[in-house]
């Protein structure tokens, strides 16, 4: 399978690209493991060693960091994922991940243009009449030009890179490998769930190429705000958009990131911070569907106070559950119920042995900062950071549409604040809190569970004659049994083959030594002849076992 999947000619390259990379940052062991070890041995050839020595000796956060922006942008919008996991991540590592900036040099327009036209079925010319050539920015995805349509509206245009599509899905495959390898071979490796992240990201990354699903993302969320003129979603020109562009309206307002600007517009900052706070919070708790992103690079400001969010790539979903959950977390939280607490940390993180009594003394003791605090002066960044190093510290995992969501309210907060120095998150959460608090009680709610829980019980019973006939009928043809599966890792054979090889050559070797000792000490006949074979075959036994320890690392 691994070499149908990585010795394929496309991702041949790419592999020893990445495999000379991470040589050079100290982890030829990873690269070794990958089945390309022959790599190591031409590596010398091609790398500096003193600049590889240097760099294996950073601090590990900070020799990661480094090797992720050499592999490209694929590898550092992994690394900005990763900066998301404070529940997996010590806060040095964190702290690395943020460093990880999209930076890539645009793609000259002569090599977008022919895709371009392909993609709108004509000539630039024919749908623009004005067109800027020069990106006004660049990712690693694609690139946002600024143009003009024939009937005079403003838009943006947004074009994936030619040939990115087939490098991502290389490295994704290749990631893909790297974090099997990491969870079945190392214990460190395997507490940050990267199968489980690696599996997050590729659904992230195929989302984000195709671009027309940022503005179905974009339509979802306009439509959730439909008579609401305090929010504003650029409109989408579909019979431009695609997977691999896509048109829409230019968003002429004030950058979230130029605070001068809005004194100068006299815009009121206290009442655009509890807006921007009140429109991120119906999503997510009364639509389980939000900007996941919402840094001020993605939101505008408008005259009358209103707010533009641009950018719908990444999008979180919350379900019902996952919604009541946070709800009943707050709660707990709020009404020091160190029970109810407890039980949705274990049920977010339900395949771990936790020590549960443990648990509740920490969970405890950290409720008590809380409580009895007023709302205004419990800051939210804080009170999240101390609940993931909790979490962390007990080996406790955060869903990941909940590293999105606390991603989203940490920058939402340090966006209020700096609008408003007297911004309170929390204080603006509550009547979102009390309202989904009273929506889950009403009757109309709890009458919808109880016909849901009825249904279920109800089809269960009805079934079960059948399933109790199926249940006999198997047993009566003896038929009936419990089969029970253990897997075995070819690689756990491969070595302990290998180590009962070595054993038993050692054996053999030692009886060897010994057997002709005794023989050489006979007088006399072809004794002193047998004892010299004796030596030869200990002495070649000793080499092989020797070479054999060495070439295994």
């Amino acid at each position: 399978m691994f070499l149908e999947t990585f010795y394929a000619t496309r991702d041949l390259g790419r592999v020893h690209e990445i495999a000379l990379i991470l040589i050079r940052y100290g982890f030829g062991d990873m690269v070794r493991r990958l089945g390309v070890a022959n790599i190591i041995d031409r590596a010398g050839k091609v790398l500096h060693w003193s600049e590889a020595e240097e760099l294996a000796h950073l601090e590990p956060p900070a020799r990661v960091r480094r090797a992720l922006e050499e592999m490209g942008p694929t590898f550092v919008k992994l690394g900005q994922i990763l900066a998301t996991r404070p529940d997996l991540f010590s806060p040095r590592w964190i702290e690395e991940f943020k460093k990880l900036q999209d930076q890539v040099q645009p793609v000259l327009f002569e090599e977008i243009i022919d895709q371009l036209e392909e993609d709108i079925g004509g000539e630039i010319d024919e749908v623009f009449a004005e067109f800027d050539r020069q990106p006004l920015a660049a990712a690693s995805i694609g690139q946002v030009y600024t143009a003009r349509l024939q009937e005079g509206e403003r838009v943006i245009v947004k074009v994936r890179r030619p040939g990115i599509r087939p490098k991502v899905e290389a490295d994704l495959r290749l990631l893909k490998h790297l974090a099997e390898i990491a969870e079945r071979e190392s214990e460190d490796f395997r507490r940050y769930r990267p199968k489980e992240i690696v599996h997050q990201f590729t659904l992230s990354m195929r989302r984000e190429l195709d671009l027309a699903g940022e503005c179905r993302n974009a339509e979802r969320i306009a439509t959730n705000f439909t008579g609401d003129s305090s929010f504003v979603v650029p409109t989408v020109y579909w019979q431009w958009t695609s997977e691999r562009m896509n048109v829409q309206q230019f968003i002429d307002g004030i950058s979230a990131r130029d605070m001068d600007a809005i004194e100068r517009a006299g815009l009121d900052r206290s009442e655009l911070a509890r807006c921007g706070a009140d429109i991120v919070l119906k999503m997510v708790l009364e639509d389980g569907f939000f900007h996941a992103d919402p840094h001020p690079g993605n939101i505008f400001y408008l005259s009358d106070n209103r707010i533009a969010f641009i950018d719908f790539g990444m999008v979180g979903r919350l379900s019902d559950e996952r919604r009541t959950q946070v709800v009943n977390l707050l709660q707990g939280v709020v009404g020091r119920n160190t029970e109810q607490v407890v039980k949705i940390l274990l049920n977010w993180t339900s395949d771990v042995y936790i020590h549960s009594d443990t648990l509740s003394i920490d969970v405890d003791d950290f409720i008590d900062q809380y409580h009895g605090l007023p709302l205004k002066e419990i800051d939210i960044t804080a009170l999240l950071t101390d609940l993931t190093t909790l979490m962390r510290d007990h080996h406790l995992y955060l869903p990941p549409d909940l590293t999105l969501l606390s991603k989203a309210l940490i920058t939402l907060e340090g966006m209020g604040r700096q609008l408003d120095p007297d911004f309170n998150l929390v204080e603006v959460a509550t009547p979102f809190l009390q309202r989904a608090v009273f929506k889950r009680y009403s009757l109309d709610a709890m009458l919808k569970q109880g016909w849901l829980g009825f249904s279920g019980v109800f089809e269960l019973l009805a079934g079960l004659p059948k399933d109790l006939h199926r249940l006999l009928e198997t047993a009566r043809r003896g038929a009936l049994g419990v089969r029970l599966e253990i897997a075995k890792p070819e690689w756990l054979g491969k070595e302990l083959d290998r180590a009962i090889n070595r054993l038993s050559v050692s054996l053999v070797t030692s009886a060897l030594i010994v057997g002709s000792s005794i023989v050489t000490t006979v007088e006399g006949g072809s004794s002193s002849l047998f004892g010299l074979f004796g030596f030869v075959g200990a002495f070649l036994g000793g080499v092989w076992l020797l070479i054999s320890i060495w070439r295994s690392g």
